[in-house]
């Protein structure tokens, strides 16, 4: 029943904001970013192919890390824990860093990607869809195709020029949403 009830309120939702999208296109609005059933827009660049599958929505929070190169800030790597997005604890369920790997504390699964399609926001790191390279393991993160990086909050690289091999860790937060080939 709760199958039914949960399938009822999400395509009713899904009606009303295609309705909402096609409302305001005829209007001649800009076009709405695409909604995703985790509660964050997606803009229409970063969309998943079809054939995939949202399997998973981690908030995280680290930082990226910056080295000095040639004078300018080069990303070295990003630093970051996930957990589940309704979870106030924070209990880590995964860690992310460079590669860019995810590697669940729970089950030992990890997921490697590559930036496929980016889209800037200002004053914070951009949104991205990457897809994966690699898989390892039979859990969580087990066959996973896409990821998107959403919401994302803070982790710019300084203006200021740098020196020698200065490093900097800049804070910043975003949303993991993470999909597998439907079946």
């Amino acid at each position: 029943m709760k199958l039914a009830k949960r399938l009822i309120l999400t395509t009713t939702a899904l009606t009303a904001v295609t309705a909402g999208t096609l409302l305001s296109a005829t209007v001649g609005q800009a076009a709405v970013p695409q909604p995703v059933r985790h509660g964050v827009d997606v803009p229409a660049e970063l969309k998943v192919p079809d054939g995939n599958r949202l399997t998973g929505v981690f908030s995280a929070a680290g930082v990226q890390t910056y080295t000095c190169a040639d004078g300018a800030w080069k990303l070295l790597e990003p630093a970051a824990t996930l957990w589940a997005r309704n979870d106030h604890s924070r209990r880590a369920i995964a860690l992310h860093s460079r590669g860019p790997v995810w590697v669940s504390t729970v089950d030992g699964s990890a997921v490697n990607a590559a930036a496929v399609a980016n889209s800037p926001k200002a004053d914070t790191i951009p949104e991205l869809l990457l897809k994966s390279t690699a898989t390892r393991g039979t859990g969580v993160f087990a066959d996973v195709s896409y990821i998107q990086r959403l919401n994302t909050r803070g982790g710019v690289a300084p203006a200021a020029a740098c020196t020698g091999t200065d490093q900097v860790s800049v804070p910043y937060s975003a949303t993991y949403a993470f999909y597998k080939p439907a079946k």
